[in-house]
């Protein structure tokens, strides 16, 4: 168990990440809202139409400037959150000029993939005036999952360096594992986490031919072989309880929901902000805020879900390794390094945990002893 002073710096650390999280939604929510009620989307969308662009890029200015708008209004309370307090509390040595080239990488992706996903919405709703919901969810779900694909080869790369794992007795055992968990796997890889963070992860990416282990080097050169172990069994546990397949589900009834409630009330609040049509683009921030209202009311659902599954990730990498000491000392491990919450209060769990607490997943392995 962490000593006192650890246990005090996590706390620490929790508290302000949470504040900053909440004080993010909050502060996003009263943009749109500010930008809607004060005529902002609507003066913007006229002056792109006075330029007399071709119809096409219309949208991807508009999208553009907003994204920029944003960015700077947020800009203060990312950097604190993610780069002042991770410093403060020893979890990065990251120069400023390396995450902010991460951050303009981060905005240059999720313009190019909200980009996207708008230029499909705006096309189906114009061609699809009483059905297009349904469109657009299908369209955004497989392109969700053609995203999960591409993730490791296209978007990781992008922030980290990949290698093969060269610990051929540590690959081998990994290997032997998902050959015993019966999970197809093009390889073992290691990714220099350790040149952004001081934090330690290992994840099991990919889809079908993209399918692969990735391994922090602050993980890989800090536990041992039982620990690492049981962690990428937790990680093969996911693909052999089919957990990507139903978390696929869950997130595809959130999206359904979420577009049939904006096909069935937008009307109401296209009229509030004096807007002709959610085909509009100065219509795009009450899309925004639509979504991210439900986000935030469909959280505590999503990660109930979750949380869930990891739990039977757990229960069956006990069951495959045999090693609940392994399992609670890599947990002891992982949450003194993170500084993780390992008791959080029940409404912080209900929000911010789609994993279970770190005291809870030890005390599951001191059941699984038992």
């Amino acid at each position: 168990m962490p000593d006192k002073l650890t246990q005090d710096k996590a706390r620490d650390y929790s508290r302000q990440k949470y504040t900053f999280a909440i004080i993010g939604i909050f502060y996003l929510l009263l943009l749109l809202w500010l930008f809607l009620a004060l005529g902002l989307s609507k003066a913007l969308a006229q002056g792109i139409a006075q330029l007399a662009l071709p119809g096409f890029l219309n949208l991807p200015a508009y999208l553009l400037l907003v994204y920029i708008f944003y960015w700077c209004l947020d800009f203060p309370l990312v950097f604190y959150s993610s780069f002042k307090l991770e410093r403060k509390f020893s979890l990065s040595n990251q120069k400023f000029s390396d995450w902010m080239l991460d951050q303009l990488k981060t905005g240059l992706i999720t313009y190019i993939i909200s980009l996207i996903l708008l230029l499909a919405f705006y096309y189906i709703l114009k061609n699809n005036p009483y059905s297009w919901w349904l469109i657009v969810s299908f369209f955004w779900i497989i392109f969700s999952v053609i995203l999960s694909k591409l993730t490791p080869v296209v978007i990781i790369p992008l922030f980290f360096k990949y290698k093969k794992l060269n610990d051929e007795e540590l690959r081998g055992r990994i290997m032997r594992l998902a050959e015993k968990m019966r999970v197809g796997i093009l390889d073992v890889f290691e990714i220099d986490f350790s040149k952004k963070t001081l934090k330690a992860n290992a994840a099991f990416v990919g889809i079908g031919s993209t399918r692969r282990v990735i391994l922090a080097d602050t993980l890989k050169d800090k536990y041992s072989r039982d620990e690492i172990e049981i962690i990428l069994a937790h990680e093969f546990a996911h693909y052999r309880l089919r957990h990507l397949l139903k978390l696929i589900l869950v997130n595809s009834l959130a999206i359904f929901i979420s577009f049939y409630v904006i096909f069935n009330t937008s009307s109401y609040f296209l009229n509030i902000f004096e807007l002709s049509s959610l085909s509009n683009i100065a219509a795009l921030p009450l899309i925004m805020l639509y979504l991210a209202i439900f986000s935030l009311v469909m959280g505590p659902f999503e990660n109930y879900i979750s949380r869930r599954l990891e739990k039977n990730a757990d229960l069956l990498a006990l069951k495959e390794t045999q090693n609940p000491q392994a399992f609670i000392s890599m947990m002891d491990k992982l949450g003194n390094q993170n500084l993780a919450d390992r008791k959080p209060h029940p409404a912080i769990k209900l929000f911010f945990f789609d994993h279970p607490p770190i005291d809870e997943r030890i005390a599951l392995a001191g059941h699984f002893t038992s």
